[in-house]
């Protein structure tokens, strides 16, 4: 439980302290996922219970769908703007 929280707080710190750079904007929102799934799947072992396991696929399959669509709008943003920075600089 304590490292779900660890890992959520630096998923929390990395996306909101970093908004100029959306690979790791992208990055953060999957350690983020990474923390609730492994909360998830520790409620599932103290409960005895495999439910848990298959919210955890479920939220596993969800980090892989955002990260694919994620990186398919960098890819079409690097092609349009020449670079991933998200700043307005034109240098």
């Amino acid at each position: 439980m304590n490292l779900s929280l660890i890992l959520f707080t630096i998923g929390i710190l990395g996306f909101v302290l970093n908004r100029k750079n959306i690979l790791l904007m992208i990055f953060s929102i999957e350690i983020i996922l990474l923390s609730i799934t492994i909360l998830v799947l520790i409620s599932s072992i103290n409960f005895d219970d495999i439910l848990g396991q298959t919210y955890a696929i479920y939220i596993i399959l969800l980090a892989a769908a955002e990260s694919a669509i994620g990186l398919g709008i960098l890819v079409a943003y690097y092609r349009l703007r020449g670079s991933i920075s998200l700043s307005n600089n034109q240098n």
